[in-house]
């Protein structure tokens, strides 16, 4: 078994990188640690790198399709990693997981319907709604025994004829809660009766960590299967974001062809030939260097917790559960979120994300990137304790 290295440090200054580079554009300085943005600080694996060079060595770079190679190799990861079974016919392209949330949302609903969105979450939701002249409708998360859940009575007062479209993100960002079947059957069982389609974003579902499991809605039942769309990609779980490489699985026949009429009228389903090449190899070749990811990860999420109880114990972790994005509270140091980050940033020079720009609950919250060498990550921490502590 080949052994990866995720302590080596790959430097990406100077290669246009949005974490690395754009720290100026974004918080007026250079001289930040960026533990923000959602991609990993690890190298792409040896396995999509060599599947790329070698497609690049025939050096045209024309009109492309996707070959049964490619479904199969999404067909078989879903099978081997998830015990879903699903069908070529279901699958289709996005440019990416947000571009296929928008596209859902501007297919299976018109101007002025409601769509729901469960606060704190992954904040470009608010653009997919808000940003096509949808009504959001906000049904925050509520914390029971330190975890986020569902808050259904709060989610059927707010349900009205106009409500259309529920997106759910599944596992939670930034949470990094892995909902259970019983979750996800009352939150379904909810939409059902009411008509309300779910758009569920399943990027993180790879990245699951402790014995938890990710359950993909469309296993709930046939019903929810058919009244679901499901967006997934290798970004998040291979660092390879920048190829823009996603997917859909709509069981519903109906509902799939509405969406690829979506995304036909601007020609955005073709894709790109590299993004091809790197989800295949990734979703054929993936398993062994993603299994060592995830003890590195689980390692590096030991790290801060342990930190945070010993040198930072006003600042509570939430548990994490998947993804490799960590919540903490910071709201016992009494800051508004613009004092907190400038704080942050003045005091510590390391850049988190704000968990105002995640909705209602984010207030006082910061969400740090752990998908880095544990020596980058240890740096940080120190920096934060000398700032905080």
């Amino acid at each position: 078994m080949k052994k990866y290295d995720f302590d080596e440090i790959i430097p990406r200054k100077g290669t246009n990188c949005l974490k690395h580079d754009a720290l100026e554009t974004f918080f007026k300085s250079k001289d930040l640690l960026p533990l923000w943005v959602a991609d990993m600080d690890f190298k792409t694996p040896d396995f999509i790198v060599d599947a790329i060079k070698k497609r690049a060595e025939h050096e045209i770079f024309g009109y492309t399709f996707r070959p049964d190679s490619y479904f199969n190799a999404i067909i078989n990861w879903m099978k081997r990693r998830h015990n879903w079974a699903i069908k070529k016919e279901w699958i289709s392209f996005s440019p990416g997981v947000v571009a296929g949330l928008t596209f859902a949302v501007e297919t299976f609903s018109k101007p002025g319907d409601g769509v729901i969105v469960q606060p704190p979450v992954y904040f470009p939701f608010f653009d997919c709604v808000k940003g096509i002249k949808r009504k959001m409708i906000e049904n925050p998360l509520k914390i029971v025994n330190g975890r986020y859940t569902f808050d259904l009575d709060d989610l059927k007062s707010k349900i009205d004829k106009n409500t259309k479209l529920l997106l759910l993100c599944n596992p939670q960002n930034p949470g990094g809660m892995v909902w259970t079947r019983k979750e996800l059957v009352a939150l379904t069982d909810i939409c059902l009766e009411n008509n309300i389609m779910i758009i569920s974003d399943e990027i993180h579902s790879d990245l699951i960590f402790n014995g938890h499991k990710h359950i993909p809605l469309a296993t709930i039942s046939e019903e929810v299967a058919q009244n679901c769309m499901i967006s997934m990609a290798p970004s998040k779980t291979f660092n390879v974001a920048g190829l823009t490489s996603s997917m859909v699985i709509i069981p519903n026949k109906n509902k799939l062809v509405r969406y690829e009429r979506t995304i036909g009228v601007g020609h955005l389903g073709m894709g790109n030939i590299f993004g091809s090449i790197a989800l295949e190899a990734a979703y054929t070749h993936g398993d062994e260097w993603l299994e060592q990811m995830l003890d590195y990860l689980w390692e590096n999420f030991r790290v801060v917790n342990d930190f945070m109880k010993t040198k930072l114990p006003r600042v509570k972790v939430m548990p994490l559960e998947a993804t490799y994005l960590v919540w903490m509270d910071f709201t016992d140091y009494g800051m508004k979120n613009d004092d907190l980050m400038k704080f942050l940033l003045e005091n510590a020079r390391v850049v988190l994300n704000d968990g105002g720009r995640f909705g209602t609950g984010g207030d006082g919250w910061l969400r740090i990137n752990i998908g880095c060498p544990r020596s980058v990550l240890q740096e940080a921490l120190n920096r934060l304790e000398k700032a905080f502590g």
